[in-house]
C-alpha cells in the first residue's frame, strides 16, 4: 500500500498545488501591483536628495545614549526602531499570505533520510545554533543582530527540514508564537517605553541596551521561523488524500507510514 501510495503523491501533490495557484486575473493584478511598486521605489530613490554628512554626525554624538556601541545597531533598535517594527510585521504577513495561498507544505517526504543526511544533521546544528547566539550577542557592538542570526538559524531550520520533512506536535503548536514572538515583544517594549518616557520607542538610557537585547532575541526567534517556513511554502501539519484516494497521511509530525 506505501509503494501505490507512493507512486500516486506527485499527482495529489499536483492537484492540491493547482488548487492553490492564483487565478490568471489574479496573477495579472499581481504583476501591475508589483510593476507599479518597483515603479514608485525606483522614482522614490531617484528623487532622493543628495547625501548629507550630518546624519553621521547626529549618530556619533547620541551614540551614548542608545544603549549599544555599535552604530548599525543603535540606528536600527533605537533611532529608527519604528522601520525595524515594520519590517518585522512585514515578514509575518508575508508568511500569513503564503498560509492562506497554500494552506498545506509543499515539502513532503517520500522516503527515509539516508544516514548520511541525518548525522550532517546532528553534527550541524548544534554550530548553527551557537552561531547564531553568537552573531545575535556580538549586534551590540559589533556587525551582526537580530536578523543576521534569524538568517543563520533559518538554515539550520531548512536544513532540519530538508533532512527529516517531519515536525514534532509540539513544535506545531509553538509555530504561531514562535511567528508572532518579534512583534509582540517589540510593540509591548514600545508601549511600556511609552508610559515611562511619554515617548514611543524612547527608551530609559539606563535600560536602552537590556530592552534592546530582548527584542532582538524574540526577533530572531521569529525571523528564523517565518523563513523556514516561507522554505517550506505552507503551514505545517497533516495532508490528506483526495477523496477517493487509499486513506494515508504524510505530515511533518509522523512518521511517514500507511494508516
Amino acid at each position: 500500500m506505501t509503494t501505490e501510495f507512493s507512486k500516486k503523491l506527485p499527482e495529489i501533490m499536483t492537484r492540491r498545488s493547482a488548487e492553490s495557484l492564483l487565478s490568471r486575473s489574479g496573477q495579472a493584478m499581481t504583476i501591475i501591483g508589483v510593476s507599479l511598486l518597483a515603479l514608485i521605489l525606483g522614482y522614490s530613490l531617484w528623487t532622493l536628495p543628495p547625501f548629507s554628512d550630518r546624519m553621521v554626525t547626529l549618530v556619533s554624538d547620541n551614540m551614548a545614549i542608545s544603549g549599544v556601541e555599535n552604530p548599525v545597531t543603535a540606528v536600527l533598535l533605537n533611532f529608527r526602531g519604528y522601520d525595524t517594527l515594520l519590517e518585522i510585521g512585514v515578514l509575518l504577513l508575508a508568511v500569513v499570505a503564503v498560509f492562506s495561498i497554500a494552506p498545506s507544505p509543499a515539502l513532503l517526504a517520500t522516503s527515509p533520510p539516508s544516514p548520511m543526511a541525518t548525522l550532517l544533521l546532528r553534527l550541524l546544528l548544534p554550530f548553527v545554533v551557537l552561531v547564531g547566539g553568537y552573531i545575535l550577542w556580538v549586534g551590540s557592538y559589533a556587525p551582526g543582530g537580530a536578523f543576521q542570526a534569524g538568517a543563520v538559524l533559518a538554515a539550520g531550520g531548512i536544513l532540519f527540514t530538508t533532512v527529516t520533512a517531519r515536525w514534532h506536535p509540539l513544535a506545531n503548536k509553538a509555530i504561531p508564537f514562535a511567528m508572532g514572538a518579534g512583534l509582540l515583544i517589540f510593540v509591548l517594549v514600545a508601549l511600556a517605553t511609552m508610559m515611562v518616557t511619554g515617548n514611543f520607542l524612547q527608551y530609559p538610557e539606563t535600560r536602552a541596551g537590556m530592552l534592546i537585547l530582548l527584542i532582538e532575541a524574540a526577533a530572531t526567534m521569529s525571523i528564523a521561523v517565518i523563513l523556514t517556513l516561507l522554505f517550506v511554502g505552507g503551514e505545517p501539519g497533516e495532508i490528506s488524500p483526495a477523496q477517493g484516494e487509499n486513506k494515508h497521511t504524510v505530515s511533518f509530525n509522523k512518521e511517514n507510514r500507511s494508516e
